[in-house]
């Protein structure tokens, strides 16, 4: 499809976006629309599966006619039959009358199912039949009616792994997945995020008619090392809170760590549940922790090194070797993620060492050689040493910072530290910190 095509879609229905991904589905999508095969659009909840729905009716030839969205996780599985096929009267207790069912009003329409892993399994009967035939029954009723309706159908779990389990129909799963189209969650479109955050900022500060807010390099590296278990639902969310909350209009990473501190978490590998939580377990789960911690401050560390070389070869017109078959550090750990962006390396104060403070700050760890750096008519001498520290001396490292940083006191370093006090104890006396 034309690139001017898909901008034209992009516009029309509000999507914002130019991850590869994104461009795929909506691809499929549009070219699905023109016929009446089934759909089945799949992905993560908040990611705007109902968007496609309405693109696909919207580019059909049912576009005159009516659309409709139902939830079936909504709809309590005694009434569900009713809502979708409609009853006759005195079917069931509350039946004071006849009612059509969605799949009789919107005849000659599109009919959009969310969340079809929650439908009863009787209900999946009656679906198929639909789909297969275009016939359905009333609840109460013995008189088969006729339908001409498209259906499109949308999850947000492994249908696969439901029929596997026996509770999604096999027969109608492949019924239904006709065309998949699988729209990506917002992790795996990260270079969308910033734009994605100026359009939600913007939208409100229009409505509410104040200045929009806006985020600074390191503040927008936050947000794109994040997680987003929630998608654009959760992004849109934060910047409308942020438009609320920032006095400054313009936010910088500090001020999310204060009011959002949950977007600096990090997924580290857990304990297995049936572990034991006490004893020498315990300790140990606390010891690796601290050195997970320390490994993540050194992948940054060497990240800043990588934005301080590219820093001098600019500044003393240089020339960077070719590293095209290099292997890139990358870093989970936000928000320094210079080898994503290089060009940012220069927003850092490598002599102050000002980056965040408490949980996010990176402290680099400095290898003494014993040898002064030499800096003469421009020319730049350094001796690294590489050889890899010991396990046991990254972790002594750690410690000795926190008590540093905390000036002794115990209780402070070992919070930070995720550990015990107990443990941190036990760790000074091996290590002899006292």
């Amino acid at each position: 499809m034309a690139n001017n095509a898909l901008l034209s879609i992009k516009q029309r229905f509000g999507i914002v976006g130019t991850s590869p991904a994104l461009d795929a589905a909506l691809e499929t999508a549009v070219r699905v629309a023109p016929t009446d095969l089934t759909v089945l659009i799949t992905g993560e909840s908040g990611v705007g599966k109902e968007v496609f729905s309405k693109i696909i009716h919207s580019l059909s030839t049912r576009k005159h006619n009516d659309f409709i969205a139902v939830n079936c996780g909504s709809i309590p599985e005694g009434t569900i039959n009713s809502e979708l096929f409609g009853h006759e009267k005195g079917s069931f207790t509350g039946a004071s009358g006849d009612r059509k069912g969605y799949f009789e009003t919107v005849d000659k329409g599109t009919i959009f199912l969310d969340e079809i892993g929650e439908m009863p399994m009787d209900t999946q009967a009656y679906l198929l039949r639909v789909l297969e035939s275009g016939e359905f029954i009333r609840v109460g009723a013995s008189k088969t009616q006729k339908t001409d309706v498209r259906v499109i159908a949308a999850t947000n779990v492994q249908l696969e792994e439901a029929v596997r389990k026996g509770k999604f129909r096999e027969d109608l799963f492949y019924r239904l997945s006709t065309v998949p189209i699988r729209v990506p969650a917002l992790k795996d479109r990260r270079e969308d995020i910033g734009v994605l955050f100026r359009k939600f900022s913007y939208d409100f500060a229009e409505k509410y008619r104040m200045e929009g807010i806006r985020l600074d390099d390191r503040a927008e590296l936050v947000l794109e090392n994040y997680r987003w278990p929630g998608n654009i639902r959760e992004l849109k969310n934060i910047a409308e809170q942020l438009s609320v909350l920032s006095e400054n209009r313009r936010v910088t990473a500090e001020m999310l760590q204060q009011t959002m501190p949950h977007l600096f978490q990090r997924n580290l590998p857990m304990m297995n549940d049936s572990g034991n939580r006490n004893g020498s377990n315990s300790n140990d789960f606390q010891e690796r922790d601290i050195l997970y911690k320390v490994l993540f401050d050194l992948k940054n560390d060497m990240n800043d090194l990588k934005g301080l070389i590219y820093e001098l070869v600019k500044s003393n017109n240089l020339r960077m070797p070719d590293m095209s078959g290099a292997k890139q550090l990358s870093s989970n750990y936000p928000p320094y993620n210079y080898s994503s962006n290089q060009e940012n390396a220069s927003d850092y104060d490598y002599n102050t060492n000002a980056g965040l403070s408490g949980p996010g700050k990176v402290t680099p760890i400095i290898i003494d050689s014993g040898k002064n750096t030499a800096h003469n008519n421009g020319n730049y001498e350094s001796e690294i040493e590489d050889t890899p520290l010991a396990m046991d001396e990254i972790e002594k490292e750690a410690i000795r910072r926190s008590l540093k940083k905390y000036n002794g006191r115990r209780k402070e370093a070992a919070e930070e530290l995720k550990i015990s006090e107990r443990t941190l104890y036990r760790k000074i006396k091996q290590y002899n910190l006292a």
